[in-house]
């Protein structure tokens, strides 16, 4: 017979994370910032807080799989004019193009899940950087080592 804690076991989350101690990774836009909350592995996708200052602007970029973002503080404004702002949720299809800005006075924070890759855009199209799993975990990784700071095990095996 199986006893209730080996039961329960089976309901408990496999791994679980804190991000409350964590400090906020920059990125190289200024004002853009993120809190690594999980890395899928095969590069499948990513589990981050976003954090973008008032002004900052996510540049023109196309999604290979879907998106997911809840807003948890802050307000941007999509490129179609909707304003997306604390308790709004936003899924965006893979193949979605898009762009938008931070409005207001106070930073946008959205905990945000991405399927895939984020191919940001120039002119033509042309593809210019590219953020996936494996870009997101190695400017972990990096941080962490420049900063002194101890690497959580936030890959999924």
């Amino acid at each position: 017979m199986t006893s209730p804690s080996h039961r329960m076991h089976d309901y408990l989350p496999a791994r679980f994370s804190s991000a409350a101690g964590e400090q906020w990774i920059p990125s190289a836009t200024p004002g853009k910032s993120s809190r690594p909350l999980r890395f899928f592995a095969d590069d499948r996708g990513f589990v981050e807080l976003l954090r973008m200052e008032p002004g900052v602007v996510m540049p023109l970029h196309r999604h290979s799989g879907e998106i997911h973002a809840y807003n948890l503080t802050g307000t941007r404004k999509l490129c179609t004019g909707e304003l997306i702002g604390p308790g709004d949720y936003v899924y965006e299809p893979p193949g979605n193009v898009d762009w938008w800005k931070i409005v207001g006075d106070e930073p946008m924070i959205a905990m945000v899940i991405v399927m895939g890759a984020v191919e940001f855009l120039g002119p033509g199209g042309i593809v210019t950087a590219r953020a996936s799993a494996s870009t997101q975990l190695a400017e972990y990784e990096r941080y962490c080592g420049a900063n002194g700071l101890k690497v959580q095990d936030l890959l999924d095996r």
